[in-house]
């Protein structure tokens, strides 16, 4: 399987700026397909940025955050050459991981 994170992460100075995009439904569990029927809700719980052994960027999300979210943070303490690991977890379990270096 293909992963579902895409992530780009470039230094300038000692300042590294993180992009990720993540495919993903984020479904809220009170939207109905066209039977009319509920779509239960399959969303990303917690979303994970580390660098060298630390969480740099953490976050708890719920059923409001739109579907194939896009994620921009800056940090300090990186070099070119790092490897930053991004991962997800969901309500239903499912994970995905990937890691990028720092440009």
């Amino acid at each position: 399987m293909a992963s579902t994170i895409r992530v780009r992460a470039t230094s300038n100075g000692d300042i590294t700026e993180v992009q990720a995009l993540i495919q993903h439904p984020m479904d809220s569990g009170f939207v109905k397909d066209a039977k009319g029927e509920t779509i239960p809700p399959h969303y990303i719980q917690q979303l994970t940025f580390e660098h060298n052994g630390r969480n740099i960027f953490v976050a708890d999300w719920g059923t409001a955050v739109s579907k194939d979210p896009y994620v921009k943070f800056s940090f300090k303490g990186a070099k070119k050459g790092d490897d930053l690991k991004v991962g997800w977890i969901d309500n239903k379990g499912a994970t995905d991981t990937a890691t990028a270096k720092i440009q």
